[in-house]
C-alpha cells in the first residue's frame, strides 16, 4: 500500500514537470557544439570565481552627520624636532577663547637634528606613501582597513641619532584642549604670562644666526591614537636658510567614526594647507618667524563603516551569470548553426547550377 502511494506521488511529481522534453533521436551531436560548450563551462567558471573575490571583499561606506559633542577635551599629539637648542624655544597652545596651554606638558629634548641612516630610510618610505595617498584616495580605505594591525607603524621609536651633535631640540608630548580653534606654536623664547596676554619671553636672544627653524614633523595627531593610521604631516621636513621664517599649517579637524569587522573606534582626521614665508618688516611682510599650527573642528562628523556583499544578493548574481551565459550562448549556437546551413545551401545550389549537360 505504502509503495503504491509513493508510486502516484512521483508520478503526480513527473506530470508538474514544466521543462522541455527533447527525445534523444532528435539530438545531434557535433565539434562545433562541443566546443561551444566547453567555452561556456570555462567562462562560467571565470566568472563565477571573479564573483567570489567580489563577494569576499568589501569597500568603505562614508556618511555625514552634524557633531554634537562640544564638551570633551580634545587630544593633541606631537612630535617634532627644530633645528634649535631647547632652551632657544618655546612651545604652547592658544586658543580662541583666549586659554593658554602651558607648556610645561610638552618634553623637551636635545637631539641631533641629523636621524640615523635606518630612520632616514623609514622617513623615504613615509613621504612615498604620503605622495601616493594625495594621489590614489583608495589608499585610504586601505588603511582603514588595516587600523589598530600596526601596519606602516614607526619601526624606531624616538630619535635614535648616535650623534654627539645635539643642536637641535625633540618637542614631544600630548595635550588636552577645548573643541574651538586654536593654534599650536613653536616660536623663539619660553612662553610667560603677562598683563597683556601671552608673549614669548626672547629678549635675552640677541644673536639672530640661532634663528633656525627648520623642522621635522615625526607625528602629529588629533584625537584618539590610530595604530597604522597615517597622518597627513606624518614625515613632513622643512629646511630653510633663513633666520627669520614664518612657517604656517592651516588644518581642519573632522571627527571620524571608524567602523570595520576588526574595530570600532574614534577619530579625527584633518586636512591641511601650508605656507611659508620670510618675516621682513622693511618689505611689508609682517609676523612673527616660528612654527604655527592653526586649527579648527569641522562641525560635521563622518561615519566610516566597512561593507559586504550580503549572501543572498552573491547567489542572485552568480545565478543570473550562470543562466545568462547558457541563455545567450544557445542563441549564439543557434544563429551560428542557421548561417552555416544557409551558407551550405547556396554552396550545394551554386555547385550543382555549374553541372553542365553535354549533348549526345
Amino acid at each position: 500500500m505504502k509503495r503504491l502511494n509513493r508510486k502516484k506521488t512521483i508520478d503526480i511529481v513527473k506530470e508538474l514537470d514544466a521543462f522541455p522534453k527533447v527525445p534523444e533521436s532528435y539530438v545531434v551531436t557535433s565539434a562545433f557544439g562541443g566546443t561551444v560548450s566547453l567555452v561556456v563551462f570555462i567562462l562560467i567558471a571565470l566568472l563565477a570565481i571573479s564573483e567570489y573575490l567580489v563577494y569576499q571583499d568589501s569597500w568603505m561606506k562614508y556618511e555625514y552627520e552634524v557633531d554634537a559633542d562640544f564638551t570633551s577635551k580634545l587630544k593633541i599629539k606631537i612630535d617634532i624636532t627644530v633645528a634649535m637648542k631647547c632652551e632657544r624655544v618655546g612651545a604652547d597652545v592658544l586658543d580662541i577663547a583666549g586659554t593658554v596651554i602651558a607648556s610645561k606638558e610638552l618634553k623637551y629634548d636635545p637631539v641631533s637634528f641629523e636621524p640615523s641612516p635606518q630612520r632616514q630610510m623609514w622617513y623615504q618610505i613615509l613621504q612615498q606613501i604620503q605622495n601616493r595617498l594625495r594621489e590614489e584616495r583608495s589608499l585610504q580605505d586601505v588603511l582603514f582597513k588595516s587600523a589598530l594591525n600596526g601596519y606602516f607603524s614607526d619601526p624606531v621609536p624616538g630619535n635614535d641619532s648616535e650623534s654627539e651633535s645635539q643642536n637641535a631640540c625633540r618637542i614631544h608630548g600630548q595635550i588636552y584642549v577645548s573643541k574651538v580653534a586654536g593654534n599650536f606654536h613653536i616660536t623663539l623664547g619660553k612662553a610667560i604670562e603677562t598683563i597683556r596676554g601671552h608673549a614669548h619671553f626672547a629678549s635675552l636672544i640677541k644673536n639672530e644666526a640661532v634663528y633656525n627653524f627648520s623642522h621635522r614633523i615625526d607625528y602629529l595627531s588629533f584625537g584618539n591614537d590610530v595604530p597604522g593610521n597615517i597622518n597627513p604631516l606624518d614625515g613632513t621636513e622643512k629646511i630653510t636658510l633663513e633666520q627669520k621664517m614664518l612657517f604656517q599649517y592651516f588644518i581642519t579637524v573632522v571627527p571620524t567614526k571608524l567602523h570595520t569587522s576588526d574595530v570600532s573606534v574614534d577619530m579625527h582626521q584633518f586636512s591641511v594647507t601650508e605656507r611659508e614665508r620670510v618675516v621682513n618688516h622693511e618689505k611689508g611682510s609682517h609676523g612673527v618667524s616660528g612654527i604655527f599650527v592653526k586649527y579648527k573642528l569641522s562641525p560635521l562628523m563622518v561615519r566610516v563603516s566597512e561593507e559586504h556583499m550580503p549572501l543572498s544578493v552573491f547567489l542572485v548574481r552568480l545565478c543570473g551569470i550562470i543562466g545568462g551565459i547558457f541563455s545567450t550562448s544557445d542563441l549564439l549556437h543557434r544563429l551560428i548553426g542557421y548561417f552555416v546551413d544557409i551558407i551550405c545551401c547556396r554552396f550545394k545550389l551554386g555547385a550543382n547550377q555549374s553541372i553542365e549537360v553535354l549533348p549526345d
